[in-house]
């Protein structure tokens, strides 16, 4: 069983109390520590949630034709560091409240397909949902990045049911196939390897490879096709 608990590391612990060096007051600080701690436990229940619903879907989908859409569902809560510096990128206030307010992607959910035609399907089927709330959505499979990065990014919040309370929380969802996934990792892992320049004949070659990853699915979907799956 997955915990409700959020645990913050002694790292999250230094970072927290040096922003709030002008703060005199002890309890404050742990008043922050704590807020902190809860809100990224709700952040932690949202995608809980959304992940069950794609297992509910998944499994759904092979009773009705006897094969999963999915092959993989990833979550992830970002690290306070990178919170922080988001939220000083964008000249945001250093705050819980505005961690809520104007950030998307604490709480993230990857969910990894077969087939280009099972992202939509999978989007459609959540979004149609009467408990979730489309805030965004952005297609990099019809419009890839220039980059060449393909996925469907949805922005959506979530209710969560607690003792006292219901709440609900923001979760970013990338849809992608095995395909664009791959592409991805294997683009991270390359482009940002550290003491190494990434050369213009590099990015070439990456991108000559995200064309042949965007042929793999397109072929894939025919053949998905023509066995009628």
């Amino acid at each position: 069983m997955k915990s409700f608990t959020y645990s913050i590391d002694e790292n999250d612990k230094k970072l927290l109390q040096s922003l709030f060096t002008n703060k005199t007051a002890t309890t404050e600080i742990r008043h922050t520590l704590d807020g902190f701690s809860k809100l990224m436990a709700y952040y932690k229940c949202a995608m809980m949630e959304i992940e069950t619903k794609f297992n509910v879907l998944n499994e759904e989908f092979s009773l009705q034709y006897d094969r999963n859409p999915i092959s993989s569902v990833k979550t992830r809560l970002k690290r306070l560091d990178s919170i922080v510096q988001k939220l000083l990128r964008n000249d945001n206030e250093l705050s819980i409240d505005s961690v809520e307010e104007n950030l998307n992607d604490v709480a993230g959910v990857r969910v990894i397909c077969s087939f280009t035609h099972d992202v939509y399907t999978l989007a459609d089927a959540l979004l149609s949902q009467d408990d979730i709330t489309l805030i965004k959505a952005k297609d990099y499979i019809k419009e890839p990045k220039p980059n060449r990065y393909r996925s469907l990014h949805l922005i959506v919040s979530v209710p969560i049911f607690l003792l006292h309370e219901k709440r609900r929380m923001k979760v970013e969802i990338q849809l992608r196939t095995i395909a664009m996934d791959s592409w991805a990792a294997l683009e991270h892992q390359l482009k940002y390897k550290k003491d190494t320049e990434f050369t213009d004949e590099m990015a070439k070659d990456l991108y000559l490879c995200s064309q042949l990853s965007a042929e793999l699915d397109s072929r894939m979907d025919s053949l998905r096709e023509k066995v009628n799956i």
